[in-house]
């Protein structure tokens, strides 16, 4: 057998992914599964945003850009950020990605060293904390639950920063609970973080899909004297239902930003060309229709938290954005379903899929072992579907 290098013995596959492959084979066989487990929104990418790929493709647009990302999408970007949150960025300071998986990678793999800690507030996005170790970091969690709504308290954080702190990671809306901090919550959590000389790492990628009149801040627009410490992440995956297209971005520090694009230019060069070409008509072009996804995943919010709390055994707090919902399934832990006992989320969500055929993403990957996730950016017909599938499997457990 080939003797594999150290570090992928550290890190575990996408667990999302795994769910999703799974659901997808029972698919191609035929089986009507439910899926709850893509973390991707279900509409198309807007005519426009296309439209302008293939117009750069009529134009040649298929040779190498500036690794960094093309010049006016760079400026776009900064512009977005002038323009919504008033902070100034010079598309100098701006580095476009592969998506924003690869944005939080790179700048990652800039700033950490072997040792350093990179604090992470639980329940978080499964990705987080095995980035950290590929940069040779010691992830540190957070925990927080329902009695929090899963924000973490300024004295949590106080208690978790130490000198070994090299970052911590704000991802607000969440995944996978939705969680939202409001203006005061940040401030708060600013005013810890401005003792400290850790780095920031706000992951921004859900910011335009909130309900209920709920404001998404930023960080730094708030506590101004981390703007050197901080570097934004975002991109137009979520916002655009651009998924398959991969652009992210990152604004920050001039150097962090510099050593992010050295290391891309070692491992990607630049995003691809027409994508890039896309997402400058995303952010520059028209913004209805991004309204109209949001009030759509509004809607199948509200249905599929009202039918999780009708089953019994689970309930379900209502997140503030994202397209995620987190039930706690702890009373469903340790009883019997098709002759199995079902210990952990991980068994609750294979008891589903086969049972129910409806796909979830257990709790373990997120730092939780009393959680599931569910994605509702599906069908409001699907949501009914999986929530009356889920109900009936679950009225089988013993």
């Amino acid at each position: 057998m080939t003797k594999l290098a150290d570090r992928t013995k550290l890190i575990k596959p996408s667990v999302t992914l795994a769910i999703a492959a799974k659901a997808g084979k029972l698919r191609a066989e035929g089986v009507d599964v439910v899926n709850f487990s893509a973390g991707e929104p279900d509409f198309d990418t807007p005519e426009h945003i296309k439209a302008a790929a293939i117009e750069a493709l009529r134009k040649g647009m298929t040779k190498y850009t500036d690794v960094k990302g093309i010049e006016p999408l760079r400026a776009a970007i900064s512009e977005k950020y002038r323009r919504e949150q008033g902070l100034e960025y010079r598309k100098e300071d701006v580095l476009v990605s592969c998506g924003a998986k690869h944005s939080l990678y790179n700048i990652l793999q800039a700033v950490v060293n072997p040792g350093d800690e990179v604090v992470i507030p639980a329940p978080y996005w499964v990705s987080y904390s095995d980035m950290a170790l590929l940069a040779g970091g010691v992830p540190k969690l957070i925990p927080s639950n329902e009695a929090t709504s899963f924000k973490i308290r300024p004295e949590q954080l106080q208690a978790a920063l130490t000198p070994q702190t090299r970052v911590f990671i704000l991802n607000s809306p969440c995944n996978p609970t939705g969680a939202t901090y409001s203006r005061d919550e940040l401030r708060a959590i600013g005013a810890v973080l401005e003792k400290y000389g850790c780095l920031i790492l706000a992951d921004d990628i859900y910011e335009k899909i909130i309900y209920d009149g709920f404001e998404v801040h930023n960080i730094v627009t708030l506590c101004p004297s981390l703007r050197d410490r901080t570097i934004i992440v975002n991109g137009v995956s979520k916002t655009y239902a651009m998924t398959g297209w991969r652009i992210g971005y990152a604004l920050g520090p001039s150097d962090v930003i510099a050593a992010g694009a050295k290391i891309q230019s070692q491992s990607t060069s630049n995003p691809t060309s027409i994508a890039q070409a896309a997402a400058l008509e995303a952010i520059r072009g028209p913004q209805d229709e991004v309204a109209h996804m949001v009030r759509e995943f509004h809607k199948r919010r509200d249905v599929i938290v009202d039918k999780l709390n009708a089953i019994e055994g689970i309930t379900c707090l209502k997140p503030e954005g994202a397209f995620y919902v987190f039930p706690n399934i702890s009373r469903l832990l340790n009883k019997t379903g098709r002759g199995k006992r079902l210990g952990s989320p991980c068994d609750i969500a294979d008891y589903l899929l086969e049972e129910a055929k409806v796909a979830g993403v257990p709790g373990e990957d997120f730092g939780s072992h009393e959680h599931i996730r569910f994605s509702y950016a599906t069908s409001l017909e699907d949501i009914e579907k999986g929530c009356a599938r889920i109900r009936d499997a679950v009225g089988k457990l013993t």
